[in-house]
């Protein structure tokens, strides 16, 4: 289904002017929403986000337009992806946009699995970076090619989805969503290895990481080399893992204080509209939020790492290369679960049970 021109349309082919930037330069903003029983979930914070994206990039926006388009998409089904998108509109040849633009505002809507949310997923490190530098990481813009490698990329390697670090080679996002960790709070001689491992890593994709140092399982991974480079310390990554090999694996246990830990938005990373609330929910689920740079490394210690979007909502991570992870089984990620569960419940008017 579309919305357009203040009215809802079976199907999604409409007319559209070829000039349109958003078509010919990437140069709009869209957002994606969970709608369950004609409800969007957090609903007031996607319009706010669009809105102020649009004022950050000079975009005229109307948030009663947005809302109206999230709104009669959302009426029309029981559960429903919902992508509202705002180019600049159409305008001439250039990149100079124009004075006085005419924006493009239209909605999709698409059925939304409800076997996706809190599904687990695969992460795949991923050798591009996410510019941190540009203003564009911070808002949920049209230009996606990056985005779109990677996950074909991460598909060809067989994983689920691409993991981004940023051009300092800090951890930064998941393809189509915010990364978290869980990480267990670090005293005496761990103190100063865990300060050590907040250090950005050099490399951050590329290929698997490299073969593990030592022996036994919570032994640390060793340094990554770019495909092609020589070494005599470290062997060269593997492309796939190896057939019967025994993986490192994280999570499952519960002890000392635990600590949740996610990039800042200064290293290139979107204001996810379920990251927001998984950093209000923390607390009360016993974990102490951290919100700061990440290595690979110290991504790859974790005791569980999770991927948030707002179809996913929390994707507990099984894997993430060569290093496997029982995140689903976490306590702390579980009750985050169902936390967040009955947030979007409540959200939506609708039962816990209808969420995931």
């Amino acid at each position: 289904m579309l919305w357009r021109d203040g009215r809802v349309h079976e199907g999604t082919i409409a007319p559209l002017d070829h000039a349109d930037r958003g078509l010919t330069l990437g140069d709009g903003l869209f957002d994606t929403a969970l709608a369950l029983d004609g409800r969007i979930a957090f609903e007031a914070a996607h319009v706010e986000r669009l809105a102020a994206s649009a004022e950050a990039l000079g975009i005229p926006a109307d948030g009663q337009a947005i809302r109206g388009a999230m709104r009669a998409l959302a009426a029309r089904g029981a559960r429903l992806a919902i992508r509202t998108t705002l180019t600049r509109g159409a305008g001439p040849r250039g990149l100079k946009p124009p004075d006085d633009p005419r924006p493009t505002l239209f909605a999709v809507a698409a059925p939304s699995s409800r076997a996706l949310a809190f599904a687990p997923l695969r992460l795949w490190p991923t050798g591009i970076a996410r510019n941190d530098t540009s203003p564009a990481a911070r808002h949920k813009t049209l230009g996606y090619l990056d985005a779109v490698l990677a996950a074909r990329e991460a598909a060809a390697a067989g994983f689920d989805e691409a993991l981004f670090c940023n051009t300092r080679g800090a951890v930064a996002c998941a393809g189509t969503g915010n990364v978290f960790c869980v990480l267990v709070s670090a005293t005496g001689t761990d103190a100063a290895r865990d300060a050590a491992a907040h250090a950005p890593s050099p490399l951050c994709g590329g290929g698997w990481p490299s073969r593990q140092r030592g022996s036994g399982e919570g032994s640390a991974i060793s340094g990554e080399v770019a495909p092609g480079a020589a070494s005599s310390s470290v062997a060269p990554p593997l492309t796939r893992p190896p057939s019967g090999a025994t993986l490192p694996r994280r999570g499952g246990r519960e002890d000392g204080r635990l600590r949740l830990v996610t990039p800042p938005l200064s290293d290139g990373v979107l204001a996810g509209i379920t990251r927001a609330q998984v950093l209000a929910l923390a607390p009360a689920c016993g974990l102490a939020v951290e919100e700061r740079s990440l290595s690979l490394d110290e991504l790859r210690g974790a005791e569980a790492v999770f991927v948030t979007n707002a179809l996913r909502l929390l994707a507990p991570v099984t894997a993430l290369g060569t290093t496997t992870y029982a995140s689903a089984a976490h306590p702390a990620v579980g009750r985050l679960i169902a936390a967040l569960r009955a947030a979007v419940a409540r959200s939506c008017g609708v039962d816990a049970e209808q969420v995931a």
